[in-house]
């Protein structure tokens, strides 16, 4: 990796280390999200697999900063949605610049393991994300049990996992 990238990837983490918490999904539950990854790849768990996981982080990170960016007063859609959406994702595509990783190189139905996880887990963390605010809506504006807004998008990442291994390992 080059200075530059570094350089960049440095101020990006102390950035989002030093914003308040929006409580919009669970901060500490991305963190631990993200910090499993690399070690996830080093443990040879498949591509498609640390995807579904590095899109619903992702997803939750992009979450977090547009509910702090509308508490802060930004209620401009390009600014709060737009900017931080796409920002978020090219970062993550930044993965295929590191040195040894081929975009293409690992394929499943014609298309890149990684970026097929990448897709996967952002639709389902969406998914549980949404699901769990119907939830709390038809319960009066309440959640049904403590710790539900972590619970549920997380049972959607884990159901995603589960179907891709029965995929990827029951061949």
């Amino acid at each position: 990796m080059n200075r530059f990238t570094k350089t960049l990837l440095s101020c990006l983490g102390i950035f989002i280390v030093l914003i308040p918490s929006a409580h919009a999904v669970c901060p500490v539950c991305t963190v631990a999200v993200g910090a499993g990854l690399e070690g996830a790849r080093l443990l040879g768990v498949d591509d498609v697999i640390t995807g579904i996981w590095a899109g619903g982080l992702t997803l939750s990170l992009f979450f977090w900063t547009a509910g702090w960016l509308k508490n802060r007063g930004v209620n401009n859609a390009f600014w709060q949605v737009i900017v931080p959406f796409i920002s978020y994702y090219v970062l993550l595509g930044m993965v295929y610049l590191m040195p040894g990783i081929t975009f293409g190189a690992n394929k499943l139905w014609g298309m890149d393991k990684f970026m097929l996880g990448i897709i996967v887990g952002t639709i389902a963390f969406y998914l549980g994300a949404r699901w769990y605010v119907k939830i709390k809506r038809d319960n009066g504006g309440h959640a049904k049990f403590a710790f539900q807004k972590v619970v549920v998008p997380t049972s959607f990442l884990l159901a995603a996992t589960a179907v891709f291994s029965a995929i990827l390992y029951l061949k």
